[in-house]
């Protein structure tokens, strides 16, 4: 029964009664998309992923009372993991950036996806911070202009300029690495 209830009913369940089970079955529902969108924000560090997905689900449930249902759970989930990476951005060393994360030649000649899916961390990399998250909950989350809008605070004007120069840079990027010939 339990799994046909809407979010705001199994956040009322965590927030009223203290049902663990409902906040357990929020993290089954939304655990692949958050830690998808970190390995798209991280370019492939799957270890870096999971560790802000987890942050992720332990600031949603710590501040689980904060849901006001105004927006989707969904949403709301989404902007924790949007602070979560850019709190984890800022407190890295101002000079360093994301690395992409490189597959073993070996590896990338047997596994040609492995391969692709590098080039687009690669591609990702290339991009600003604004940019990659944009890129990431458009084309990687398949969120809508306003839903980004919501998590980023950003105008929908600036997604869609993030996204269109984010699209090209990395098109561009693609095409010198021999995409698209």
């Amino acid at each position: 029964m339990i799994n046909s209830l809407s979010d705001i009913s199994l956040v009322t369940q965590v927030v009223v009664l203290h049902n663990k089970h409902a906040f357990d079955q929020l993290v089954r529902k939304y655990q692949s998309q958050v830690r998808r969108f970190f390995l798209n924000q991280t370019c492939g560090d799957k270890e870096l992923s999971d560790d802000l997905a987890q942050d992720t689900f332990i600031k949603a449930y710590t501040n689980l009372k904060s849901f006001k249902g105004s927006a989707n759970f969904s949403t709301w989930l989404y902007r924790i993991a949007y602070n979560v990476f850019f709190d984890y951005i800022r407190s890295q060393k101002p000079t360093s950036d994301l690395e992409v994360v490189t597959a073993n030649s070996e590896y990338s000649h047997e596994q040609q996806d492995l391969a692709k899916k590098m080039d687009v961390y690669a591609a990702l990399e290339q991009l600003k911070e604004a940019e990659r998250t944009c890129i990431t909950l458009f084309y990687m989350e398949e969120l809508e202009i306003k839903k980004i809008a919501d998590i980023t605070g950003m105008a929908e004007g600036t997604v869609k300029s993030h996204l269109s120069r984010g699209k090209e840079k990395m098109a561009n990027y693609l095409k010198q690495n021999g995409y698209g010939r």
